[in-house]
């Protein structure tokens, strides 16, 4: 019995043995150095990829601090419910303040046609840029002068951002609010051109909401967006993809400081005679004739010129 345990011992010890020095080349500090740069060279890979999306990663974690600093915000204040309470007023003055700082001091951002919004409800339809930057400012400058918020409908893509369905949308304009709606959505952010071509398609949904809610449209367009942001590789085979997935961001570059204006227009009044699809292109000729006119104003400020009368 004890040479039977003294075998188990000793051949436990052997095995211990024979372990214990291939357990420390693993952890020696060589060895890990060699693993730790394997990692790196595939962190180097991810640089070019990084690059090409450094605006999208740059407002991503513009965002996360944002929404990092308004979390420890609300446990400091034991802050409850939604951010539509007057208890979260403060936080919001001061984001908002700031993120419209940034469109004044680097893009000179400025409305035009502020009046032109009711006071009721009303569906505000927006050519979608590359970066909504102008969307953004608007609905910072808006709450700012108004005290209002606009309610924005977003891209599937963007699933970690509360959306609104149809119906929800007719709620919240039947409730007096104002709702955001872009129709070409990140298809026109993909594949829209410098001449800002609207890319809706057959979208007739916004239509339809304005129609069910009884609500006007008040269409919107920032010039010189695509001038300041800019998106590449529109090719055929990128089209080809997003049509596949819906999930397709193309590359997005620029961040100068070009002047951005928004013109709000004159509210288009719903008409009950009219189908969603007869609205929908009321809307969409409208972009087109009055509002492309004014997407090269920066070319001619350059030169001197101002072509364009307010």
């Amino acid at each position: 019995m004890m040479a039977t345990t003294a075998l188990d011992a000793s051949g436990e010890e052997d095995t211990m043995t024979w372990f214990t020095p291939i357990l420390k080349n693993w952890i020696a500090f060589t060895y890990l150095g060699k693993y730790l740069s394997y990692g790196i060279y595939a962190l180097w890979s991810l640089v070019p990829l990084m690059l090409l999306y450094s605006i999208v990663l740059g407002i991503y974690g513009y965002l996360c601090l944002v929404n990092l600093l308004l979390y420890i915000y609300k446990k400091k204040n034991n802050l409850e419910g939604d951010m539509s309470s007057k208890s979260w007023d403060k936080a919001k003055e001061v984001v908002l303040h700031h993120i419209s700082s940034i469109g004044k001091i680097w893009h000179g951002y400025e409305i035009i046609g502020m009046e032109h919004l009711p006071e009721g409800p009303g569906l505000i339809i927006y050519y979608h840029g590359p970066i909504a930057i102008d969307y953004v400012c608007f609905t910072a400058t808006l709450y700012q002068q108004t005290g209002r918020t606009c309610h924005s409908v977003c891209d599937h893509v963007l699933c970690l951002i509360p959306d609104f369905s149809k119906a929800e949308c007719v709620e919240l304009l039947k409730a007096g609010k104002l709702v955001g709606i872009p129709p070409g959505g990140l298809r026109e952010v993909n594949f829209s051109d410098n001449n800002y071509s609207l890319i809706w398609g057959n979208r007739t949904g916004f239509a339809q909401v304005a129609l069910e809610a009884k609500v006007p449209i008040i269409p919107m367009f920032t010039q010189n967006i695509r001038d300041a942001y800019w998106t590449v590789g529109n090719t055929w085979l990128t089209r080809w993809l997003y049509e596949r997935t819906r999930w397709l961001i193309l590359p997005i570059h620029g961040g100068f400081p070009v002047k951005l204006r928004t013109y709000i227009g004159e509210p288009i009044p719903y008409d009950l005679n009219m189908t969603a699809k007869e609205l929908a292109e009321k809307v969409s000729e409208l972009h087109t004739q009055k509002y492309q006119s004014k997407t090269k104003f920066c070319i001619y400020q350059f030169l001197g010129k101002d072509k364009f009368t307010l």
